[in-house]
């Protein structure tokens, strides 16, 4: 590393890595194509049990089958995959001994499937080897992994472009992840057909992570105030805080979702909105898979993970969840109200393209401005009023606060530091929206 001076030995580089993306309608046909060109023998296809039934996969089989591919699949994915439910995909794709992967999904397959891959190609790592710290040991990933192909069927999390995977730690009750570069796959094939078959709160729920995502990712800490800055580029970060790159795909996301969003839940037949979506959450995932994300998602862990009873219209699970993009931005305006006092011309700026009047606007009430102009959006398209409406109460605050605490992966790239206090406070604010 060049001898400069630094402030406080803050990083002053960052390095954008991005999969490979094809869209198009009907590009899920290619696959089969690409499995051979890739010269792969033995595919583990991961699917979950619902979508395993549903034209997505099927296109992905008929593609297969047309070109011979040997495959088995697996579609025991669980929807919010836990610590579990990763090691029993990582069993199988360790038994399987596959060179080549396909995963067919939303966030929770394509990232169980980086997960298994990991694994598979590291065989005598421990399971926490590779997890994030300070919950894993956060190893730096070294072996060379089997291509993966992703095609994912919600338009959200952005998986397909992204070096993470997300699960719930069951025995802390908190979620955490792995983030490496090195987990990325290979290809994302993004084809809008699939959004077709997405029922409306699923449209509504991935659409709010695509929403965070952009939001997060332009309002996160500069990359340059980002420290420790890495003795090797090995140990840099995935998430590397806002950078002029991430910041294109962020604010060209945020206009997709602001003039789609809506449409793509309202109607399932408008077709321009899905697919304007699914683009939406690739350009989001560009973007946030470079620069990271920081309160939304770090107080989203404990509210997924504490979940009591929950059960959200259109998803079909035998168990309480709480969608991720719902708990994401539940806390949206109490997040930005409390980030926009560091960049307020950003929070101004992310307020106009949703829709608010800033002619008149004072810089100072920018984080008044953003949290009004989402508090309009959410109630407009009809979202829980708050954590108290997923049953949460006054009571369970410690705990959520002590469930973000070991998210320090994304809540250091806050742009504004916050204490205990500070994160109570937050949770407190987002128990009622309106």
């Amino acid at each position: 590393v060049p001898e400069r001076p630094t402030l406080g030995n803050t990083d002053y580089a960052f390095e954008m890595a991005v999969s490979n993306i094809r869209y198009g309608e009907g590009v899920t046909e290619e696959v089969g194509m690409d499995l051979q060109n890739l010269g792969a023998r033995r595919v583990c296809l991961m699917t979950d049990k619902n979508l395993s039934q549903l034209p997505p996969v099927n296109a992905v089989l008929d593609s297969l089958a047309k070109h011979s591919i040997n495959f088995q699949m697996y579609d025991d994915v669980r929807v919010e995959p836990t610590d579990q439910s990763f090691l029993d995909a990582i069993k199988f794709a360790k038994k399987g001994e596959f060179d080549a992967y396909v995963a067919v999904g939303g966030g929770s397959v394509i990232d169980t499937c980086k997960a298994a891959n990991l694994y598979a190609s590291s065989p005598t790592s421990d399971f926490l080897d590779y997890v994030n710290a300070p919950i894993g040991k956060g190893k730096a990933v070294t072996v060379p992994l089997k291509p993966l192909i992703a095609v994912p069927t919600t338009a959200g999390t952005g998986s397909e472009t992204t070096g993470v995977a997300i699960f719930d730690f069951k025995e802390l009750k908190v979620k955490t992840g792995i983030a490496s570069r090195a987990i990325k796959p290979t290809l994302g094939i993004v084809d809008p057909l699939h959004t077709l078959s997405m029922p409306a709160r699923i449209v509504a729920n991935s659409g709010f992570d695509v929403l965070c995502h952009a939001l997060e990712s332009y309002t996160a800490l500069p990359y340059n105030m980002r420290s420790p800055c890495p003795s090797n580029p090995v140990n840099r970060p995935a998430y590397q805080g806002s950078n002029p790159i991430s910041d294109v795909w962020a604010l060209h996301a945020l206009r997709i979702v602001a003039k789609y969003l809506k449409r793509a839940i309202r109607n399932p037949e408008d077709r321009e909105a899905r697919a304007n979506m699914h683009l939406a959450s690739a350009f989001a995932g560009i973007g946030f898979g470079n620069a990271g994300v920081h309160l939304c998602h770090g107080m989203s862990y404990p509210i997924s993970g504490l979940v009591k009873t929950y059960k959200p219209k259109d998803y079909n699970v035998d168990h309480s969840l709480v969608p991720h993009g719902l708990s994401v931005v539940l806390t949206s305006p109490a997040v930005f109200a409390f980030t926009a006092q560091v960049h307020p011309e950003r929070h101004l700026e992310a307020a106009e393209i949703l829709g608010a009047d800033i002619r008149t606007a004072r810089t100072k009430d920018a984080g008044l401005i953003l949290a009004d102009t989402l508090r309009k959006f959410l109630f407009d398209l009809d979202v829980d009023d708050g954590l108290a409406a997923i049953g949460y109460s006054a009571a369970d605050i410690p705990a959520l606060v002590q469930g973000t605490l070991p998210q320090e992966r994304v809540t250091k790239l806050s742009p504004r530091p916050q204490t205990e206090e500070d994160l109570a406070a937050l949770f407190e604010a987002s128990m009622r929206l309106y």
